[in-house]
């Protein structure tokens, strides 16, 4: 059993890294100052991934790159960095729920917002939806490479849509997949969308950008930028 495994099975948070103040970079809140908390670990395996050193242990080091950690210290970490809102990332955060709400509750009690960024597979407890949360959700499409079956959850996109509290963000790498995200739109109520072009460089993004403006707006959605990306490249730690 890896210490990862024991920790999470004790309560505490298999923490990937810690950041910030910076800028949240992606969706509604984008250019927001914020702090990030990256947990470890997912269970889906999308192709153009950028932040692999979370998961893919056949080409990263999974001891160097996973960092078992107490709520208690996550927590006063974050209040050691404060910002108006913290984003919890990963990875896959809801993998680790049951001591992500206790964390949650902790920042909530500061008077931030607090961002979780979900894949969209998974239901969150009802313990972690309280007022102050929003979940970025981000359903993968076919250009992540994986089935279907893997990627989408209708059960669980149908919570997020009623919920209130969510919005969604697809990553897209081709003018195509908009009509893949339409049908998800239909067949699960998703509001409201933003597309995001995929890409770790800046020209990357900006041509996407460039090419999907157009039909995006036509289509009634949102654009997001990769602000970080745009601001610092591939650099981590923002």
């Amino acid at each position: 059993m890896t210490s990862a495994t024991t920790a999470a099975r004790a309560g505490a948070l298999v923490v990937s890294e810690l950041f910030g103040p910076t800028l949240q970079g992606e969706g509604p809140s984008a250019g927001r100052l914020a702090s990030f908390i990256r947990l470890s670990g997912c269970n889906l395996s999308c192709t153009w991934c950028d932040t692999p050193w979370t998961w893919r242990w056949s080409d990263h080091d999974r001891v160097a790159e996973q960092h078992p950690m107490r709520v208690p210290d996550v927590a006063a970490w974050a209040l050691s960095h404060p910002a108006p809102l913290y984003v919890i990332t990963g990875g896959e955060p809801l993998l680790q729920a049951r001591a992500l709400a206790v964390l949650v509750a902790e920042l909530l009690a500061t008077g931030a917002r607090v961002e979780i960024e979900t894949n969209g597979t998974l239901l969150p407890p009802a313990s972690i939806c309280g007022k102050g949360v929003t979940f970025n959700v981000s359903p993968k499409l076919g250009n992540a490479a994986m089935p279907l079956r893997r990627r989408i959850k209708a059960a669980a996109l149908r919570f997020y849509a009623a919920s209130g509290q969510a919005v969604f963000k697809f990553v897209v790498t081709r003018p195509s997949d908009l009509d893949e995200i339409a049908e998800l739109e239909r067949a699960h109520r998703l509001r409201p969308i933003w597309v995001m072009p995929e890409g770790t460089h800046s020209s990357a993004v900006l041509a996407g950008l460039q090419g999907l403006a157009d039909e995006v707006v036509a289509r009634g959605w949102n654009l997001t930028p990769r602000l970080h990306v745009l601001a610092w490249e591939d650099a981590r730690g923002h």
